[in-house]
């Protein structure tokens, strides 16, 4: 193959078979990947959850992932706050003609990896390669499948007064790492992204805690805009203790330079549940067992008051309401 990525290769012929042999088969191999038009697969009995998405982040390398892994965690995460287990992925590449072909194995040996972390499969895809400036580098489009498990039912629209906000970890690191690695403000500092397959946790929890009424992952907009999303949907309000919400120091440090909040910046490897406050410790202590969620803390409650708000308790002991979420703050992030 050449050292980059040539329109040939995205023709259909035999370098666009040596592309897929030589890359993509080479490091996503499983007895389901498929080399017919669509992968066939066993349905298993009971509810699918099924999600897409597409990443078009910017670097596609970061401190802690690139758009390969962003590509795998986004969507079998999604699948995963359903209550589902994530089994098949399905991946589409879109590649500008001249990307480093050394570049685009990363990318792809990056997805095999963490779709063995996560458990899933990938089945099927497909790859175009776009004319020089018509794509910015590599964009990734992925599709998960999961097996719902019986009697989970999470949704937005689930929270009720009295339940308890839970956030597996600390906030903002992904967005500020894609901020640092942009090199807009000459600002160094130690901040890798989050990124990280969740569907384990997820697993925890709900033997924990079966009836967990919210998962969300923190992604585009942060955990301030999906409690906003939750607010919203399940009609109620959301109280927050601002000490309890844990920043790491370097992503605290960035925002207090910029005037940034980090309840907005992206998460990509953190999840906001919300549960019965009753049964929150147990919560925590079974999430805090797992890769990826040691962090996980108590930063709130739901509430009856202000219906459709943020509110946060500061530390010096006054109340703010959180602002809505506006224009997204880093363009493509994930």
């Amino acid at each position: 193959m050449n050292d980059i990525v040539t329109l040939a290769q995205g023709a259909g012929g035999r370098q666009t078979s040596e592309l897929i042999d030589g890359i993509f088969r080479r490091h996503l191999a499983n007895p389901d990947l498929t080399e017919d038009d669509a992968a066939v697969l066993a349905v298993p009995a009971g509810r699918l959850a099924l999600s897409t998405d597409g990443f078009i982040v910017s670097p596609a390398f970061f401190p802690g992932g690139d758009v390969g892994e962003l590509s795998v965690c986004g969507t079998a995460n999604d699948v995963a706050c359903m209550g589902a287990k994530p089994l098949y992925l399905t991946c589409a590449f879109q590649i500008e003609e001249g990307f480093p072909m050394a570049d685009l194995e990363r990318i792809v040996a990056s997805m095999g990896r963490v779709a063995r972390e996560a458990g899933v499969a990938v089945v099927a895809g497909d790859t175009k390669v776009a004319g020089k400036g018509q794509v910015d580098g590599v964009f990734i489009t992925t599709t998960g499948v999961g097996l719902v498990r019986a009697g989970a039912r999470p949704s937005g629209s689930h929270a009720e007064p009295g339940d308890a906000v839970v956030v597996t970890g600390d906030v903002g690191r992904h967005g500020c790492a894609i901020l640092l690695a942009r090199d807009t403000y000459g600002i160094e500092a130690d901040v890798t992204s989050d990124c990280a397959p969740l569907a384990a946790a997820v697993e925890a929890a709900l033997d924990a805690v079966p009836d967990i009424h919210t998962i969300r992952d923190a992604t585009r907009g942060g955990v301030g805009t999906v409690l906003y999303e939750i607010a919203h949907q399940s009609r109620v309000g959301v109280r927050l203790d601002d000490a309890a919400v844990p920043v790491a120091p370097g992503v605290a440090g960035v925002c207090g330079m910029l005037g940034l909040d980090p309840l907005y910046l992206a998460c990509e490897g953190r999840l906001v549940m919300i549960c019965p406050a009753a049964k929150a410790e147990r919560l925590v202590r079974a999430l805090r067992g797992c890769p990826h969620a040691e962090g996980a803390t108590i930063i709130g409650h739901i509430t009856n008051e202000l219906p459709g708000r943020v509110v946060m308790d500061t530390e010096l002991g006054t109340q703010t309401i959180l602002p809505e979420p506006g224009n997204e703050l880093l363009p493509r992030i994930c």
